[in-house]
């Protein structure tokens, strides 16, 4: 199992789309074992963003992160990381494909709804940010026997 870690951005909760976002990734047989409603504060934003921080865009990207609370989010499943991505789809919601949580919801590719890991590693760095240790609880779902065949669990 892999753990990857999602946030609901400020559009996404002020939109009213939190119900909505979490049942797509549940629906795919995914375990959330982690979640917070969290005001993002400027300081967590600049780590959470820090391979930005040159670009022209970051100052925009720090005041739409902090100006709304979002959901933070660990979510678990085999090949959690590449999973979350292909459900969240493309950066730009007016690129994405229909189907995705971006390809429905999304008009934009700054307001973008929902942030996801892009790598096993970025997973671990991002989750370390936004929990600690007593805030991820352990699970093991008895619906995982009718979701994975064994050999997805490797």
């Amino acid at each position: 199992m892999q753990t990857t870690f999602i946030f609901l951005k400020p559009d996404a909760v002020q939109r009213g789309l939190i119900g909505q976002v979490l049942e797509r990734f549940e629906r795919k047989g995914l375990s959330f074992v982690g979640m917070k409603l969290v005001q993002v504060s400027e300081d967590l934003a600049k780590q959470h963003y820090a391979e930005h921080a040159e670009k022209p865009f970051f100052p925009g990207l720090l005041k739409f992160v902090t100006s709304s609370p979002v959901l933070a989010c660990a979510v678990q499943g085999p090949n959690a990381v590449a999973v979350c991505r292909t459900l969240i789809g493309a950066t730009n919601g007016q690129k994405a494909d229909p189907g995705t949580i971006r390809g429905d919801f999304g008009m934009s590719g700054a307001n973008n709804l929902v942030h996801g890991s892009d790598s096993p590693e970025s997973a671990e760095r991002e989750l370390k940010l936004w929990f600690t240790e007593a805030e991820l609880v352990a699970m093991s779902k008895s619906a995982n026997d009718w979701i994975y065949d064994p050999s997805d669990l490797g």
